[in-house]
Order: structure tokens, then sequence, then C-alpha cells
């Protein structure tokens, strides 16, 4: 039997690609025209895509009753890059008009067996643990029990991409044997999210779960490993780009290059550029690579500071492009054959705000599938 779900701020449809295809979307919903059109393009037209202002759904506009709402609402003002708004901000801020139609759901008897929400990291610190709290109420607001994790797309992708999960299990489901353990794991639950848990209110800790997630597979793929000799959406730099690029480099990180160099085999590396002030207290922009075999956190390429450049050490031969759309498409873990965007910042916007596909399924394997299962099975018997 195929589970169903509704995908609010989704996006190009990420999501779907992690749950699978025992998973069918009754509903899903998105402000962004462009991100529209990618979700349409590659789920079969999206006709349960409703293009609209979240505030402006009505829970007329939902059909039938999901076993999952997922929700990757807006993180900008929850991000330790960001001004600390927090749930107060204008784009996270839409939480609350999201979760009101969790409540009228709820109220017309339409309440979701599970509730998943997806942010930054930086959504449990911020306001010093208020939002954290605030979402935590209102799972418990509801009845739910709930639990939450970090979960690092670098366990399955070669990204860096620590993400946060706050997911809530409708009271009158039963839970697996196994799902839940008496206290935190150091690989999902860091310091911050024990903290967090520490300082709700009474009631909301009542209800807290500690998610049991089993530890993920050694990953067995690399930077290197995905990178396009011929990419269709960037050329490589100039020789005088490159250097351009290698100029702007610290001693510290030119010596990462000439260790590269020295390797005996091709070496690909990312490069971020950054502000930084010299010993002499003037600021200067610097160039920062590593040679990790891992990308850093793909994110919105806002004024293109934010858009990764790899550098391809092979020898004494040193190139370097941007990261190409493709690339970021197979760093958040979607197949060749998602249909990008032409224009490059947009597919890079696109990947860069979506959810890492194996994330989505390795929750869906530990927590969503097997407390559907469970339930069934007690239906039937």
């Amino acid at each position: 039997m195929a589970h169903t779900y509704y995908d609010f701020f989704a996006g190009g449809g990420m999501v779907s690609f992690g749950l699978g295809a025992d998973w069918t979307c009754l509903f899903a919903n998105d402000i962004d025209a462009k991100k529209a059109e990618s979700y349409r393009a590659n789920h079969h037209g999206g006709a349960e895509l409703l293009l609209k202002d979240v505030a402006q759904v009505s829970v007329e506009d939902l059909p039938g009753t999901p076993d999952l709402i997922w929700a990757s609402f807006p993180c900008q003002d929850l991000s330790l890059a960001g001004k600390g708004a927090g749930l107060a901000g204008k784009r996270s801020g839409m939480f609350k008009p999201f979760w009101k139609l969790v409540r009228q759901l709820h109220a017309d008897g339409r309440g979701p067996k599970i509730i998943a929400l997806e942010n930054v990291y930086g959504a449990i610190t911020s306001n010093g643990g208020r939002d954290f709290a605030t979402l935590a109420a209102a799972f418990s607001g509801l009845g739910y029990r709930f639990g939450a994790v970090v979960v690092d797309a670098v366990h399955f992708l070669p990204q860096s991409r620590p993400r946060f999960f706050m997911i809530g299990i409708r009271s009158d489901q039963r839970l697996p044997a196994g799902l839940c353990a008496d206290g935190p794991a150091p690989l999902w639950h860091p310091p911050a999210l024990r903290e967090g848990q520490r300082l709700l209110s009474k009631s909301a800790a009542a209800r807290w779960l500690w998610w049991d997630l089993a530890a993920p597979l050694k990953r067995n793929i690399g930077l290197a490993d995905l990178i396009e000799e011929q990419p269709g959406s960037v050329t490589w730099h100039s020789a005088a780009e490159t250097q351009y690029l290698l100029d702007l480099m610290s001693d510290v990180n030119l010596a990462k290059v000439r260790a590269a160099q020295s390797c005996g085999r091709r070496i690909v590396g990312t490069i971020y550029r950054r502000t930084r002030t010299d010993a002499a207290g003037v600021k200067r922009q610097r160039a920062e690579v590593r040679f990790d075999d891992i990308a850093g956190c793909l994110r919105t390429p806002a004024g293109g500071s934010s858009r990764q450049t790899i550098m391809v050490v092979d020898g004494k031969r040193i190139r370097s492009r941007l990261l190409s759309t493709r690339e970021a498409a197979a760093l958040m873990g979607l197949p060749d054959s998602y249909v990008l965007p032409a224009r490059y910042n947009a597919a890079y916007k696109l990947a860069g705000d979506g959810v890492a596909v194996p994330v989505v399924r390795h929750l869906a394997e530990q927590i969503f599938e097997p407390v559907l299962r469970r339930n069934r099975l007690s239906l039937v018997a």
C-alpha cells in the first residue's frame, strides 16, 4: 500500500526522490515560480503542486488525509549567517501560517500521522533556543510525541551539509520497538540539541523522544567521482584566471596546493573566496581551498559569493572553474535524469535550497515507514 504525504515549501520536489516509489504526493506547495517549473518538469506535470503563498493556502486546498507532512520551511532568518530574526522574521516566519494549516487539519479530523520539519543547524540555537522551544511547543500542543536529530549529508554524499530535523508522531500511533533510545546518541544529537532539549517546557519535555537511527553505511563516493571533464553549464578558467585564484591564497593555502601536486594523482578541491584581515589589520580577499574530497555546503548564490569554485590538481597542471549545475545536483543526490533550469544561478539556487535525497531516504527507512507499517499491522490485527 502506498504511503501519502504533503510537501510544503517543496522547491524542486527533492523530497519525493528520497521517499521513493512507495510514496504518493497528495499536495505540494511553493511560492517560487522558477522552482515550480522544475517541480513540474520532474513530476509528470506536477498537478498536485499549488503555486501560492502558504499564508494564502486554505485547508480546503488540502486533499485527503496524509500519512506524512514534510515541511522544509525557509531557513534565512534561522541561519547562523542570517540576522537573527528567527521565527519572527519575514521568511522563516512562514512556519506560522504553515502550522495554522496543520492545526486546521487536526480540527477537521485529518491530522497527519507523522510531521517532519527540516531546517538549518542554526534553528536549534536561534534566539537563545527560544525558536527551538517554539517548534517543540507546536508539536506538544497538538499531542504529538516528537524528537529531533541533526543529520549531515556527508554521511551519504561528499558534501558537508548538517541539517536539523524535528519529527513528530501522532499520539494514537504505536511506536515500533527499537525506534527510540533512553538518551541521546552522539552521531545524531550534538551538544546544542541536547542543551535545547534540556530547556524545553515540562509539557513538551514529557513528549520528547530520542530517535535511535542506525548508523549509515560508509560512504563510497567522493567529490572527485562527481566532477565532469566537459561540463555543459560552465567553462574551465583560463590560465590567467586560475593564477589569479592562486595569487589570492595565503601561504597556508598555497602549501595545500603544493601538497596536492606531490600526490602523484588527480586531486579535486573546492575554493571559497572570503574577506580576511591580514597581519597589518587590512581586510583582503582571500581564496581558501580544501582538498578533503568533500564539497562545502551548497548555498543560495546571492551575489555570486557562495558559488563554489573547484580546483583540479594533476601534477604540475592546475585547473579551476565554477562547480557545474549537474555536479551541484549530484551533491544533493539527485539522479542524472533530473531536469535542471537552464540558467546557472537558478539551477544552483534550486540545489542549494533543497534537501539531500539520501538523508530523506534514511529518515523514511528508519522512522516514517516503520511507524506506518507498525500501525497498519495493528489495524489488520
